[in-house]
């Protein structure tokens, strides 16, 4: 809001991520449109979030955890930081493609959500990538689908939701730059170009790849038809789902 009420003249920006096209299905009352009121700028990439259960759950792949929650409708619950965050919509997009009935239990932080994966307390988490990678790696939890529609590079033996046949069931994390909705092309295209080049330096991309962020390479145009297109879907899932703030 502080960065839509500002002067468009470049010095205001706003970096956010696909949350932003999640908040108006959420917040019908934002007091801004973030498909009119706001215009892109620079994309830095995108990340996944992997789907993570306590290693003494007793299944090895996706396929065994769908078909044992369709064998226990309502006995599987997974948890969240929070009401229509983007680990919220990957967990929800996923239920619906697959079929299940899974019971939401939002918590205030990741930290408390691994804490109950850990436990054994919650039975699935849609984990941001980063975080899940070392609990992956040392053997604390099992991984059994990123939220991308392709395998990641750090998960190579983690398929994707296409590859099991579920339609509609990925969500791409992305995390871009953006400018008061006024703000004149040249100053856009200029803050686009300044980013670019300081993206492809090798010193930012292997601090990106640390992170789990891979290049996205938009332009600011794709970028504004992008967040057009996920707001639009995003009012279709939360609806469906039935998810209210």
């Amino acid at each position: 809001a502080a960065v839509v009420k500002s002067d468009p003249d470049g010095y205001s920006i706003l970096a956010h991520s696909s949350a932003l096209a999640i908040s108006p299905a959420i917040y019908p009352n934002l007091g801004y449109d973030a498909t009119k009121d706001l215009s892109s700028a620079l994309m830095i990439g995108s990340t996944a979030n992997v789907m993570i259960v306590p290693k003494e759950r007793p299944w090895q792949t996706i396929r065994d955890f769908i078909a044992d929650a369709k064998a226990k409708p309502g006995s599987i619950s997974f948890g969240s930081v929070g009401i229509g965050s983007a680990v919220h919509i990957s967990a929800e997009k996923f239920r619906l493609a697959a079929g299940i009935e899974a019971t939401h239990v939002p918590y205030r932080g990741g930290s408390e959500v691994i804490a109950d994966i850990l436990g054994g307390r919650i039975d699935f988490y849609f984990c941001p990538l980063a975080t899940a990678l070392p609990l992956i790696r040392e053997g604390q939890v099992k991984a059994l689908v990123v939220s991308s529609s392709k395998r990641v590079a750090d998960l190579p033996d983690v398929p994707a939701p296409p590859e099991i046949g579920l339609v509609d069931a990925d969500t791409t994390v992305w995390l871009g730059v953006f400018v008061p909705s006024k703000t004149p092309r040249e100053i856009v295209e200029k803050l686009h170009a300044a980013g670019t080049k300081v993206i492809a330096d090798p010193v930012t991309q292997a601090g990106l790849k640390k992170l789990g962020v891979e290049p996205m390479p938009l332009s600011p145009r794709e970028m504004d038809d992008l967040v057009a297109r996920d707001t639009a879907a995003n009012l279709q899932l939360i609806k469906a789902a039935g998810i209210k703030p």
